[in-house]
């Protein structure tokens, strides 16, 4: 586990970037897209993509795993498989930790840190979106080491 990325994903959401944009920005060596690249494109995801629906750190995850998932252009099909593939493993996990994946579930619901996010809360991360933020960093960098 990279603890300096759930940290790096995290300090963009203290500064005030939305969840997705907090997540994807932490993966920019993964993406290789630049911080400001990755704000610019998860901007519109947060809350939801404005309306409550799915989490916005899962947002960001999945454009994560998208970006690293191999692309040919002569056989598409292969590749949405995987992408799809690791976006729903990403849905299960973070759905078996939290409950919910839409944004105004997880809203209202109240967290132990310790139990959803036990890495997270070692390091002193116990927000209620930045527990979200960590374990959807924490679950994407499993799944890219699959």
């Amino acid at each position: 586990m990279n603890t300096k990325r759930m940290e790096r994903a995290n300090s963009y959401h203290d500064r005030g970037f939305n969840c997705s944009q907090s997540v994807l920005a932490a993966f920019t060596d993964v993406t290789g897209l630049s911080e400001e690249e990755s704000f610019r494109i998860a901007a519109g995801f947060g809350r939801g993509a404005g309306t409550g629906e799915l989490c916005g750190a899962l947002s960001g995850a999945i454009m994560v795993l998208s970006m690293a998932t191999s692309m040919d252009p002569a056989d598409p099909v292969t590749g949405k498989k995987q992408a799809v593939a690791r976006s729903k493993e990403l849905q299960k996990r973070f759905s078996e930790r939290f409950g919910h994946l839409r944004c105004r579930e997880l809203l209202a619901e109240k967290y132990d840190p310790e139990t959803v996010a036990p890495e997270a809360a070692a390091l002193g991360i116990t927000g209620h979106c930045a527990l979200m933020i960590a374990a959807a960093v924490e679950i994407t960098e499993e799944l890219l080491a699959k």
